[in-house]
């Protein structure tokens, strides 16, 4: 932040920085008497979002009954053409927890309220992505955004990478939603990084295996489901697992993402082709 160098990019950071504690089974010990440590250390926190307020600013809690507060110039690194921090960035995470770094400490009396900040835990990421990140790295995210041409991929401190359709699977897809959903987690390689602008570019098929090894699943003669994932003049490409397609002769009424059952007809290791029949 090769090989999976840790869980997540946060735990890759600990790596390097042992006063970052952000574990999600290893939380720092919470309490007021130690909070001046966890902030100067800039460690992370789980903080659990109430409610967002008319100015934008995020309420919420840390452990279980510290009050703390993101303000909306402290939500994200990135900001607008106006220098504020865009509403997208905010208003859909009211009942859901974060992961942020204390600002201040705010003492009134025996009360105690903090100011968290998420945009400290980004800039500490993006910090951290500058002297470490290269092509070939495998990390772990979370796919947070589905479009026609590509998933954008968190893969720590809300840092988030692209991953396009021709990097997901050597199948022909039309949509990143054929492949992924909203939420679920996976596991990317770095196909390009941009010190200058932070952009980050995935790859997802190399993960799925060769055509050598993924083919030793099937053999000559067998029956398996499969799904439509194009049509061409020669025929239609059926897909029998991620990374794994075959191509049928045309069958009426067969359409994209259409299931399928097929027989597999002719296996060409050579020429890595997979010759089917639609029979169901």
């Amino acid at each position: 932040m090769g090989g999976l160098i840790s869980n997540n990019l946060l735990n890759n950071m600990e790596k390097g920085n042992k006063n970052m504690k952000n574990k999600r089974n290893v939380k720092p010990k919470l309490n007021i008497e130690n909070l001046e440590n966890i902030k100067e250390t800039q460690q992370v926190l789980d903080m659990y979002i109430e409610e967002v307020d008319e100015n934008l600013n995020m309420i919420g809690k840390v452990g279980k009954d510290i009050k703390a507060i993101i303000p909306r110039d402290e939500a994200s690194s990135v900001v607008g053409d106006d220098g504020l921090v865009e509403e997208k960035y905010i208003v859909n995470k009211k009942g859901k927890v974060l992961p942020v770094c204390i600002k201040e400490i705010v003492k009134n009396d025996s009360q105690v309220e903090l100011i968290m900040s998420k945009k400290i835990l980004e800039l500490k990421v993006r910090k951290w992505m500058y002297m470490h990140l290269k092509p070939g790295v495998k990390l772990r995210g979370i796919v947070v955004g589905l479009k026609d041409y590509a998933a954008f991929v968190d893969v720590g401190g809300g840092v988030t990478g692209i991953l396009k359709l021709q990097d997901m699977s050597d199948s022909i897809l039309t949509n990143s939603a054929d492949m992924f959903k909203l939420g679920q987690r996976i596991e990317v390689i770095v196909k390009k990084y941009d010190r200058d602008t932070g952009r980050i570019e995935l790859s997802y098929k190399e993960l799925l295996g060769t055509f050598e090894d993924n083919v030793k699943k099937f053999k000559e003669g067998d029956i398996v489901d499969g799904i439509v994932r194009n049509r061409i003049k020669t025929g239609v490409f059926v897909e029998l697992m991620p990374n794994i397609i075959g191509i049928a002769e045309h069958v009426n009424g067969i359409e994209y993402g259409q299931k399928v059952l097929v027989s597999i007809k002719k296996i060409n290791l050579e020429k890595k082709k997979i010759k089917l029949i639609i029979i169901g």
